[in-house]
């Protein structure tokens, strides 16, 4: 599952430099204890929807981190990523969540996550319908011109 160099020692990731010289805020954390998902949160929003812009970012973070090891585009780990996460999402609220299967990522498994990725965000919202203009004659005010 993931990548851990010593069992007995918790590798926490550095924080980076320009957190350290601005200043900030932890948010999230997660790691993995023998195979078992940890995460720490902090009540960052009054709002939860802010979450979803956070997990967006950190989705396309994660696809350029994929792509720049050379093994997908950031596009295809994009849609990955979002497929897993709408499947895993529905599993949980429907109560078969299971352990999810390593899938390779294809032509068509891509189609199929960005036809997920539109069922997970939910119906598309329809802008209202601007009003046509008349074909009634209008009677105008006539404008009076000051003579020279």
């Amino acid at each position: 599952m993931a990548f851990i160099p010593s069992p007995n020692i918790y590798d926490a990731l550095p924080i980076p430099s320009d957190a350290l010289d601005k200043g900030g805020v932890e948010m999230l954390r997660a790691g993995v204890v023998e195979e078992e998902l940890f995460v720490t949160a902090r009540r960052a929003f009054t709002d939860p929807a802010h979450w979803g812009y956070v997990l967006a970012d950190i989705t396309r973070r994660l696809a350029a981190l994929c792509a720049a090891q050379g093994e997908l585009t950031e596009v295809k780990a994009s849609a990955a990523i979002v497929g897993a996460f709408a499947r895993s999402l529905r599993a949980s609220q429907t109560g078969t969540a299971r352990k999810p299967a390593r899938r390779r990522t294809t032509k068509s498994t891509a189609k199929s996550t960005a036809k997920s990725i539109a069922k997970f965000a939910g119906p598309r919202r329809k802008t209202p319908a601007r009003p046509k203009p008349s074909t009634r004659p209008v009677a105008r005010r006539k404008s009076v011109r000051a003579k020279p």
